[in-house]
């Protein structure tokens, strides 16, 4: 079986025939074990995935009832019932040979790590392009309803967030400036409040000559910021718009990384 949750969440068989529960309760429940593949969730976090602060009274005989519907679910799809074990205090997916994006996710950017401390930067941004390429969406997309399953669905994005980030640093680390511009142009229009991208695109701009929009990027994101929450860039934008302005000779040099700290 494949498992998907980078995005909403997916299951399919190993030949591509879908295989993802219909219930809500299921995909929550399936979702949660599958964000703790492998380990036992305690039966009290399972109810809150699936109910919020406000279980009903006859929550862990209903919890116990999805757990037999999930193990029918996959006993039909010629799995076994136990690939979801009871184990103290509550349940476990047990993977064993099935596949999980999340697990191939953290495998890939440690791979990327790997390369980098090798001193292989190419191979480490290729390695983390591959592991951004597995996301389809937003985390859980279709189960986020409670607070349990959206905050689990947070933490995935913000790993792959910094994963992003690490990437475009390697990227323009090895003077691909130019070929980040389309790339990096549409990310801000998707994320107009992500601000290290918006040094990653002044960055690029700046290095491929075009000053006016660089300068022009910290003008749109300093506006946002102002105007939508009340507050003045981060100390990495302004440090950034101020060298650009002084035209310091480090901005074109791309073995000073993202420049994100000020010159010593």
């Amino acid at each position: 079986m494949r498992f998907r949750i980078l995005g909403p969440l997916e299951v399919a068989t190993d030949h591509g025939e879908g295989a993802t529960p219909q219930a809500l309760k299921l995909r929550s429940l399936l979702a949660t074990l599958c964000v703790h593949a492998d380990r036992v969730v305690p039966t009290q976090r399972l109810i809150n995935a699936l109910w919020a602060g406000a279980p009903p009274r006859t929550a862990s005989t209903a919890l116990q009832v999805y757990i037999s519907k999930l193990r029918r679910h996959f006993g039909n799809l010629g799995v076994g019932s136990s690939i979801i074990t009871t184990q103290s205090p509550g349940y476990a997916l047990r993977l064993k040979h099935h596949s999980l994006d999340l697990r191939q996710f953290d495998s890939t950017v440690l791979q990327a790590r790997e390369a980098v401390h090798a001193g292989l930067p190419r191979e480490a941004a290729q390695l983390l392009s591959e592991a951004v390429q597995l996301w389809n969406g937003p985390a859980l997309a279709d189960v986020r309803a409670t607070p349990a399953l959206n905050g689990y669905a947070r933490q995935l994005e913000e790993r792959r967030n910094a994963t992003y980030e690490q990437r475009l640093e390697l990227e323009l680390g090895l003077g691909r400036h130019s070929e980040l511009m389309g790339e990096l142009y549409g990310l801000v229009h998707d994320h107009p409040m992500w601000e290290n991208l918006h040094a990653y695109l002044m960055i690029a701009l700046y290095r491929s000559g075009r000053i006016r929009e660089c300068l022009k990027v910290y003008s749109n994101i300093r506006q946002a910021l102002v105007e939508e929450i009340g507050v003045e860039p981060c100390a990495l934008l302004r440090n950034l718009h101020h060298a650009v302005l002084s035209r310091e000779s480090r901005l074109d040099d791309p073995g000073r990384g993202l420049l994100i700290s000020s010159p010593s």
